[in-house]
C-alpha cells in the first residue's frame, strides 16, 4: 500500500456564516461549528483512506474567538497521524477579515477517524510520511495523543 504526505490528502473548505447559524448574541453556533470541523475532518481523512470514514473520537476543540453572523470562515484540515486503520485530523478555523484578507485563528481540533471497508469493518489504510519539520512533529504529537487515548480507555475497563 502506497503511503501519502499530509498535503496531498488537505482540505481546506470555507463557508459564510448566516443567522440561522448563530445564536441568540449573532456568534456562530458551537454545535454548527463542530459539524463544519467534523465534515472537514472527514474529507481529508477519507481523501487519504479511499475509504468511507466514521468519527471515533474528538480528542479536543479550542474556542479561541467568537465568529459572527456575515463572516467569512475556512477550515484547513490535515492528517497528523495514521495507524493501521485510523487516523488523526487536526482542523483548524480561521475567520478571513474580508476587506484585508487577514486571517485570525479561531478554533483547533484533533479528530480520530476510522477508515471501513464495504461490509462497514475497520480496514487498513496507507501509512502517512510527514515531510515538514511541522508535520514530523505533529505526527510525533499525534503518536502520544493516541497513547493518551488508549491508556485512558484501558483505565476505564
Amino acid at each position: 500500500m502506497e503511503g501519502k504526505t499530509p498535503s496531498e490528502s488537505m482540505v481546506e473548505m470555507t463557508e459564510l456564516v448566516l443567522p440561522n447559524d448563530a445564536n441568540a448574541l449573532g456568534n456562530l453556533l458551537g454545535g454548527r461549528m463542530m459539524h463544519w470541523i467534523d465534515i472537514a475532518g472527514a474529507m481529508a481523512a477519507m481523501r487519504h483512506s479511499h475509504k468511507a470514514v466514521v468519527t471515533a473520537c474528538v480528542d479536543s476543540l479550542d474556542f479561541r474567538h467568537p465568529i459572527r453572523v456575515g463572516e467569512l470562515i475556512m477550515l484547513k484540515a490535515k492528517l497528523t497521524w495514521v495507524g493501521k486503520t485510523s487516523m488523526e485530523v487536526k482542523v483548524k478555523v480561521f475567520v478571513e477579515n474580508i476587506e484585508t484578507g487577514e486571517l485570525t485563528l479561531t478554533n483547533k481540533a484533533y479528530l480520530t477517524f476510522v477508515a471501513l471497508d464495504e461490509e462497514g469493518k475497520p480496514t487498513p489504510i496507507p501509512p502517512l510520511y510527514p515531510e515538514t519539520d511541522e508535520e514530523k512533529r505533529d505526527y510525533e504529537e499525534g503518536e502520544e495523543r493516541r497513547n493518551a487515548r488508549l491508556n485512558k480507555k484501558r483505565a476505564r475497563l
